[in-house]
């Protein structure tokens, strides 16, 4: 018989069951309507309007299988092809860089010797990059590479072979452009710098040819000077081809900061010009020096002469180089006198605009074609530096004259070109905004003064 406190207990145990199980049952039931009206929404969301007014259409279509025996087959049945590159490599002979490339083709040889397109192959200079494709029995199927003057022609050079016979062809290389940024330091010279930099050699003489109305680099540089360079290099087919324009040049000579950037000019002749962050043209009227590289030997001032002995007033500067070193018209103007006079020896003089001209004696000989009458322009090759008249050694005597009397060119104040203005000017300082980042990027000590002074 059960006692009646066991029976509280059990009631009391079975609500607390009974009422575990509602709840459970509501969670459960409320679980289940809220999935139900989730369900309808989704299932009762509006269509379009004009959904059930679009044409429903079957297409069928018979795909025929492939055939895989006959692709099989096929696959066996081709000719198979090696392709292989290799660079050209320091006294590489067409032999040698044939057996490395695995041509095995005495005919292919013979042909690439003889004729005149294909010969280019043996011209080429090392690290280009040759490409062939030869059958497995080594006989030359392909021969691709590139060729080009180093300057401004490059073309894609092909010989090919079609049946025992050997054809070549030449077209024109699609280059890809690309900017470069490089920094250096002098310690001996500009081109030992650039070397160690490794900028290209006609980088440098691009950077010789922006500041020499400002730096003698023969002479004016000094240990410890830095430069900054920002140019273009051509590429195809991810081969790098040649070096292009500087865009933009720093060079820090004896703690004075010179700057040039490159601004396209329709109307130009060049298509542009050099100009300072500031919008100025760097282009002035006349050179510092006539020869790129050369030491002064005699300086504008009284001199004992070399051959007469006697106290002189020596009324130019004599510039110490090697015989055949090209002498450039020091501006714009026109050959008024080229031949032989007296003490000068061979002598050209130009005359510019306004009373002024210049003299360049003691040549080799005359640049071709110079003759009085002929027009220059600025940097033009005019003659090569020689020993002709009363002179103990070769070297360049340069005059610049103001009426016709004798001037130091080295003192003397240069005009330059008019600067950018109106709406050029405003297109220009975003180019050397950008450029200036660009020196920034090289140059840690490059300031945000320095780049808002052009803005």
């Amino acid at each position: 018989m059960v006692s009646r406190d066991k029976l509280i207990d059990l009631g009391t145990k079975g609500k607390a069951f009974f009422s575990a199980t509602r709840k459970s049952r509501i969670v459960s039931a409320s679980a289940l309507l809220l999935a139900v009206l989730a369900f309808g929404a989704a299932g009762v969301a509006p269509m379009a309007p004009d959904a059930a007014d679009l044409p429903v259409k079957s297409i069928v279509l018979d795909l025929a299988l492939p055939d895989l025996q006959s692709q099989i087959a096929a696959q066996t049945n081709a000719q198979e092809y090696y392709v292989r590159e290799e660079k050209v490599r320091p006294g590489d002979t067409l032999a040698t860089l044939l057996k490395r490339l695995g041509v095995e083709d005495a005919a292919a040889a013979e042909y690439i010797k003889k004729d005149q397109l294909a010969y280019q192959v043996l011209q080429l200079k090392p690290g280009k990059q040759v490409r062939v494709q030869t059958s497995p029995d080594g006989h030359l199927q392909l021969l691709q590479t590139t060729v080009g003057n180093g300057r401004d022609t490059v073309s894609n050079l092909m010989v090919q072979r079609e049946g025992d016979h050997f054809k070549s062809a030449q077209s024109p290389a699609a280059l890809e452009k690309r900017v470069e940024m490089r920094s250096g330091e002098i310690r001996s010279s500009l081109f030992a710098a650039t070397d160690l930099a490794q900028i290209p050699d006609n980088v440098a003489t691009q950077i010789v040819d922006m500041f020499s109305t400002d730096i003698d680099f023969a002479s004016d540089l000094r240990r410890g000077d830095r430069f900054n360079v920002v140019y273009e290099t051509l590429w195809q087919n991810g081969e790098y081809v040649r070096a292009g324009r500087v865009l933009a040049a720093e060079f820090i000579n004896a703690g004075r900061p010179h700057q040039a950037v490159w601004f396209d000019e329709p109307g130009s002749r060049q298509g542009g010009g050099y100009y300072g962050f500031d919008g100025k043209s760097l282009k002035k009227a006349f050179l510092k020096s006539p020869l790129e590289f050369s030491r002064i030997s005699s300086g504008f001032a009284m001199r004992r002469h070399p051959i007469s002995g006697k106290w002189k007033a020596h009324k130019g500067v004599d510039f110490a180089a090697v015989t055949g070193t090209p002498v450039r018209a020091a501006a714009d103007g026109v050959v008024d006198f080229a031949g032989t006079q007296g003490g000068y020896g061979n002598l050209v003089v130009i005359k510019h605009w306004g009373n002024y001209s210049t003299a360049y004696g003691h040549l080799n000989r005359f640049g071709s074609g110079v003759r009085k009458g002929m027009k220059v322009s600025q940097g033009d090759l005019i003659g090569y530096v020689g020993s002709t008249g009363w002179s103990t050694g070769p070297h360049l005597h340069y005059e610049f004259r103001v009426a016709n009397v004798p001037r130091d060119p080295l003192s003397i104040e240069m005009p330059t070109a008019q600067p950018l203005a109106g709406a050029q000017l405003q297109r220009f300082r975003g180019v050397a905004s950008d450029m200036l980042h660009r020196f920034a990027l090289l140059n840690p000590q490059v300031t945000g003064t320095q780049l808002a002074a052009t803005k």
